[in-house]
């Protein structure tokens, strides 16, 4: 029999100490995004799967979990999926990373909210103009490839 999946506190735990020391294009701590996208998740009528997913949705992308502990760890297999499935690959076609999202039960709600941050002027306006400017249409084009409206809702950055 599997073991009990983490609860969700313990999911934040482990994602807040194994990114505690990055930070965000800003220079602000990375944590601060994985839990603006977990609310995010959560004001979206996102599940418990889905809110674990966002909390460690970039841990393997950015090397702060290794997609074998991923495969081990004591996560449903559907929260192992979203976390996959919004791991981009090195030299991967957005194309390609949009339709893996896509082709995945309840991916699509955590990048939603990844995007929503990641977009929200008010983070954008602390980036030089051509980061902002090559940032803002990336993610646009991100949107546009998984069919969501063009304009990001504005979201606190918590």
């Amino acid at each position: 029999m599997p073991p009990t999946p983490l609860s969700l506190p313990e999911v934040e735990v482990l994602a807040r100490t194994a990114h505690a020391t990055q930070t965000d294009k800003a220079g602000r701590p990375y944590t601060e995004h994985l839990q603006a996208v977990a609310h995010g998740v959560r004001a979206r009528g996102g599940d418990a799967e889905q809110i674990a997913a966002a909390w460690l949705h970039d841990a393997v992308e950015d090397d702060a979990l290794t997609e074998e502990w991923l495969a081990e760890a004591p996560l449903t297999p559907r929260t192992k999926a979203i976390v996959l499935a919004l791991t981009k690959r090195p030299g991967e076609p957005p194309e390609a990373y949009a339709a893996r999202i896509l082709a995945t039960p309840g991916a699509l709600l955590v990048k939603q909210s990844d995007l929503a941050h990641n977009a929200n002027p008010s983070r954008l306006a602390v980036l030089d103009e051509p980061t902002r400017t090559r940032l803002t249409k990336k993610y646009a084009h991100m949107r546009n490839l998984l069919g969501l409206p063009d304009e990001p809702a504005a979201e606190e950055v918590t």
